[in-house]
């Protein structure tokens, strides 16, 4: 099952991928914001679309699901809490997605922060997440209807996946994301490194997606609120009072990432 499937990448919008997943035949996808996009991958690779998958009911994640349904009734899974109608297959935390054509499997996990009821997807046997927008390549959602805490648990939940899981979020942010983050860990040697190979991907007009769990371990700041030289920064730059509360440290990083240029 590992060598059948393969993942291709659709830009949408100014900033968006959406994902469809496929064996050569049978497809797929992932937050379909533009319906047009997926169309044209699947038609140019000879595809059939077989399941839609949502993370969250933002428009650019669920824009296109009518047009694909009336091009091809499909069952739609997504989750059970953020009221997305289209949804026939609703989704908790720990449900188990299994698609037979093409065949993989897929844990639930909830994550709720940037939305109420937002879920991720992790193939195990892939190593694959699709972490909507919860976790990006070194930042994290804004917190629209969850919070702090709610959203510091849910990146904790995705930092325990193995650390050569592949991170496939929805958003081309990672050069903004590690300008914050240098400005948080300038010291951070990794973090220097990766933005200079993410500098040099997006010149090419390369994807920086997907990433890995090991490397935003040591490189994004919203999996390292906890970490000595974060609180620092936060405590010398007045944001953070309390250095005892990791709450209190991600509720700070995000405030300030909400307002950074």
């Amino acid at each position: 099952m590992k060598n059948s499937l393969s993942i291709l990448t659709v830009p949408a919008f100014d900033d968006n991928y959406l994902w469809i997943i496929h064996d050569g035949d049978s497809a797929l996808v992932i937050d379909p914001g533009d319906a047009n996009a997926i169309l044209h991958v699947l038609e140019a690779r000879q595809l059939r679309l077989t399941a839609i998958l949502l993370t969250h009911h933002h428009a650019d994640h669920t824009g296109g699901v009518d047009a694909l349904l009336a091009h091809q009734p499909v069952p739609v899974y997504g989750p059970a809490r953020d009221g997305i109608r289209q949804v026939d297959h609703a989704l908790f935390g720990g449900d188990v997605v299994r698609i037979d054509t093409p065949r993989l499997q897929l844990q639930v996990i909830d994550v709720p922060g940037h939305t109420a009821g937002h879920i991720a997807y992790y193939a195990e046997a892939q190593h694959w997440l699709f972490s909507g927008d919860t976790l990006f390549a070194g930042g994290c959602g804004r917190l629209f209807e969850g919070t702090a805490a709610q959203m510091l648990a849910s990146l904790e939940l995705l930092a325990a996946l193995p650390d050569h899981t592949e991170v496939y979020c929805a958003h081309e942010y990672t050069l903004s994301n590690l300008r914050f983050a240098l400005a948080v860990e300038p010291d951070n040697v990794a973090l220097q490194d990766r933005m200079k190979s993410e500098t040099e991907k997006r010149a090419l007009r390369q994807p920086t997606v997907p990433s890995q769990i090991g490397l935003e371990k040591r490189t994004n700041p919203f999996l390292r609120s906890r970490v000595p030289s974060v609180i620092s920064t936060l405590i010398a730059t007045g944001k953070l009072e309390n250095s005892e509360d990791p709450v209190a440290s991600f509720a700070a990083l995000r405030n300030w990432k909400n307002h950074f240029a």
